[in-house]
């Protein structure tokens, strides 16, 4: 009988567990084929692996200061100079992994159990982008989507990038990569942005607190603003902390500790009208510019492309150093809004109905202010506009809101309502001053101030203008006359009204020039005490016996290349030179003769460290030693006991009221020093040049125009306006001495042949016997 065969029992759960398996396959191989398509670029273009190799980021340019700070950077959108990992401090890597990524040591690129969690959760507890996916995200990505079909393929390639990125990079350079290319907003773009703009130091020197601030910014630097924001951020920050505890980077106690503490910003925009050196570094964007055209980059693929200042990350290495450039600026800021508030007080309408203009006829004053308005940048931007001249000049007669300068003002500014033919008025009643200090030997430029303020005076003052040098173009008259004719510091010459006839020296018509008091002693005097006391007399015969050809030819080898008249009137400075030319002539006198040509960059790098460009000293042999050190030991009379001994005393309170608000506080400089003040016609323009043995600085004081100037010789000389800046600077320098500015004497060259001891000539002056029979028994 053949046996009944029984139906097999089906399990009922067999169809549901062969479904998911099937549905669990398709999934894991739609999982596959979406990333395959995502790597061949179905959901757009994917990074090539040259790319991944090199990703491209736009790299500004930075300007690094002889002691090696960064002075600014050039940048257009992108304020980025990287770092490596090295240079990222530990508590900062701590708190980023910490909050961003706890298992970032143990994934490729995605967590898996980040992303299953955020499956489960829709995202409720906590996202799952890995930091390398971050970067991806900013490197090749960008901003996510509000579609959400577009957001998951922009996922999905995220994902692909990542692990692409884990098989590139190692862990480290990842962090580095990923901290480097992040924008923390105003600029900061990059941790070491970041760094020094929202609390003023490189990221090597960040608290942990402060490294809690960045990293929290991470999650989204625009809602989480420190300036803005800053409760938001506080809490932001302690979520940080609170995570390096869970994590163990910190104790309990230490998180604690840490969240109690305030949060202390220091808010240090960086832009290209602010920070130390502005007008250096606008004078540098030039030359680099120039450079740039002179030197394209090597040639690739059969083309010659050009380096970028704003994106191809170059570094700029360049004399000035820091802390000279920051005392410069304080000198000059806290000398001119002095200066200025008694410019003020002598300008008021009741005393000088045409402020800040004297001496000036209506119609002078309208032509200077027509000028003005047609070289602004409204005339300007008008003219493109196509606007008649006749609607321009009715334009500035309207009232507008603006911002103007202002000493009174913390930040140097204050807003107001007037008229820009008002406003015109009102920037030329600023006093301008310039500045440059360098380095004699080298020819290295340590400080450069070129004005008042970048942001509201950007004309350089330094190297852009030229105005007359007054009594500091003495020296060259007397450094003819040592060289040519062998004077010494000791010779004497009348102190008498003295006159070159006509047809003399190219000059049509007799010179007979004052002394600026008018008056003259009629007594012998020493040429050291003449250009000690800047006496135009005998400024005045020296000329006339040495000849203005020998001296423009002096001139000229001392890097004064300007176009220079050959006749007599020279002599008192009339001819035109800016800070820096002056300042390079004068480093020839302390340098032994030998005119070194001022430099401000000694190497320039591209991105890689290599080098494109090393600077070649220039030089020339202009003077012998002994002159050099005859016209140094000349002008150290000029602050033993002529126009700059002010540098030497101390001025008490009762004493003469304007010494008190001009100097400040006295300097009392007991080292030699050598140097020359200068005034020019109606006290138009006031002169410093300094030196010491290794630095040279000249200071220049002027208005905008000529005929903004001081009523009188008392506040309007050089040893009023410019001198006291030279002062309050190297006092500051001194302060310092790791800056190892001299304080000692001039090294006197072996065998010198020139007489430079005056001491029985003077002794002959004091007792105001028959000079000329005493002088015959002198032997030099």
């Amino acid at each position: 009988m053949a046996a009944v065969k029984k139906k097999k029992q089906q399990n009922p759960f067999f169809k549901f567990i062969k479904w998911f398996w099937i549905l669990f396959a398709s999934g894991f191989f739609l999982a596959i084929l979406v990333f395959l398509l995502a790597s061949w670029g179905a959901f757009g273009e994917m990074p090539t692996f040259e790319r991944l190799e090199n990703p491209q980021t736009n790299l500004a340019t930075e300007i690094i200061s002889s002691d090696a700070k960064t002075l600014g950077k050039f940048y257009l959108d992108d304020n980025r100079t990287p770092i490596s990992y090295e240079d990222l401090p530990q508590d900062l890597i701590d708190a980023l992994v910490a909050t961003e990524d706890a298992r970032y040591y143990s994934h490729s690129g995605i967590d898996a159990r980040g992303t299953l969690r955020a499956l489960a959760f829709l995202g409720t507890r906590g996202g799952a982008s890995t930091i390398s996916q971050q970067l991806a995200r900013q490197l090749f990505v960008g901003v996510r989507s509000k579609n959400k079909f577009q957001a998951i393929t922009q996922k999905v390639k995220e994902w692909v990038i990542a692990t692409r990125l884990e098989r590139n990079y190692t862990k480290q350079e990842i962090i580095a990569m990923y901290m480097n290319i992040y924008d923390f907003n105003y600029n900061a773009d990059g941790i070491r942005s970041a760094s020094r703009i929202y609390f003023g130091k490189e990221p090597k020197d960040l608290k942990i607190e402060e490294a809690a601030v960045l990293v929290g910014m991470l999650k989204n630097s625009s809602l989480y603003n420190p300036i803005r924001r800053e409760e938001l951020v506080l809490n932001r920050r302690n979520t940080v902390l609170a995570q390096m505890a869970k994590y163990d980077y910190i104790t309990e106690a230490e998180k604690d500790s840490l969240q109690a503490l305030r949060m202390d910003i220091n808010f240090s925009p960086e832009s290209h009208r602010e920070g130390l050196a502005t007008y250096f570094r606008m004078y540098l964007q030039g030359f680099m510019n120039k450079w740039i055209q002179e030197n394209p980059k090597p040639i690739q693929d059969g083309e010659r492309d050009k380096y970028n200042i704003y994106l191809d990350g170059l570094k700029i290495y360049t004399t000035i150093d820091s802390r000279m450039q920051a005392n410069a600026e304080e000198a000059v800021r806290e000398h001119m809004k002095r200066l200025q508030a008694e410019f003020f007080h002598q300008n008021t309408p009741d005393r000088n109905p045409t402020a800040p203009f004297l001496d000036l006829e209506k119609s002078e004053i309208d032509r200077i202010m027509e000028r003005a308005m047609k070289n602004s940048e409204r005339w300007r931007v008008l003219k493109s506009q196509g606007k008649s001249e006749e609607e321009i000049k009715t334009s500035f007669d309207q009232k507008t809101e603006m911002t103007v300068f202002d000493w009174n003002s913390e930040t140097q500014e204050k807003d107001t309502v007037m008229t820009p033919r008002d406003s015109i008025r009102y920037y030329k009643t600023f006093l301008r001053a310039a500045m440059m200090s360098m380095e004699p030997q080298t020819g290295h430029v340590k400080a450069w101030v070129g004005g008042l303020n970048y942001k509201h005076f950007q004309y350089d003052n330094v190297i852009q203008g030229a105005r007359q040098a007054g009594s500091t173009f003495k020296p060259f008259v007397y450094a003819a006359a040592i060289d040519q004719l062998r004077y010494s510091p000791c010779d004497s010459l009348p102190d008498n009204q003295y006159c070159i006839e006509a047809e003399k020296h190219g000059n049509p018509e007799p010179w007979c020039p004052k002394n600026s008091v008018g008056k003259y002693s009629g007594k012998m005097l020493t040429l050291k005490n003449a250009l000690a006391n800047s006496v135009n007399t005998v400024t005045a015969q020296l000329i006339d016996q040495v000849g203005p050809k020998a001296v423009v030819s002096i001139v000229k080898n001392l890097g004064l290349t300007r176009e220079i008249l050959e006749v007599p009137s020279i002599a008192l400075g009339t001819p035109d030179f800016n800070v820096y030319e002056m300042v390079g002539a004068y480093g020839t006198f302390v340098n032994q003769g030998v005119y070194v040509k001022p430099v401000m960059v000694t190497r320039i790098e591209d991105k890689n460290g290599t080098v494109l460009y090393e600077y070649v000293p220039k030089t020339k042999d202009v003077l012998s030693k002994d002159v050099s050190y005859a016209m140094i030991n000349l002008m150290e009379g000029v602050t033993q006991g002529g126009s700059g001994t002010r540098l030497r005393h101390t001025y008490k309170k009762e004493a003469t009221e304007y010494k008190e608000i001009i100097t400040g506080y006295p300097y009392e400089l007991k080292n030699p020093i050598a140097g020359k003040t200068g005034t020019t016609q109606n006290q138009s323009d006031g002169w410093f040049m300094g030196m010491v043995p290794n630095l040279v600085t000249g200071v220049w004081v002027g208005g905008e125009d000529r005929a903004t100037h001081f009523q009188t010789i008392t506040y309007g000389q050089g040893a009023s306006m410019a001198l006291p800046i030279w002062g309050l600077y190297m006092k500051k320098n001194y302060a310092n001495e790791e800056l190892d500015v001299s304080t000692g004497a001039f090294p006197e060259p072996e065998g010198m042949s020139i007489n430079i001891d005056c001491t029985k000539i003077r002794e002959a002056i004091e007792k105001d016997t028959d000079l000329e029979d005493d002088l015959e028994d002198l032997d030099f």
